[in-house]
């Protein structure tokens, strides 16, 4: 799951740094293209903080999940003691 959520906020921050560039070259200027500068912007931007909070959950996750492992590999090893 946490690898799934690397790859989306990877995805993300590339289509936010897009957009931003977008912002800066002539094509966001131009009249009748798809929005104005601030649009795109604060598309980046938005697509940016969206990336973050979604690779913040990948590292959660990741770090829950070796939680659980280490977890159930210390029950099954004093399991082992007990027996």
């Amino acid at each position: 799951m946490g690898r799934n959520l690397y790859i989306l906020a990877a995805t993300l921050a590339v289509l936010a740094l897009v957009s931003v560039a977008l912002s800066f070259t002539n094509i966001a200027q131009q009249p009748g293209s798809p929005g104005d500068v601030a649009l795109w912007r604060t598309t980046g931007i938005a697509l940016l903080c969206v990336s973050m909070i979604v690779a913040l959950a990948g590292i959660l996750s990741s770090l829950f999940e070796q939680a659980e492992r280490r977890a159930s590999e210390e029950r099954a090893e004093k399991r082992r003691r007990r027996q």
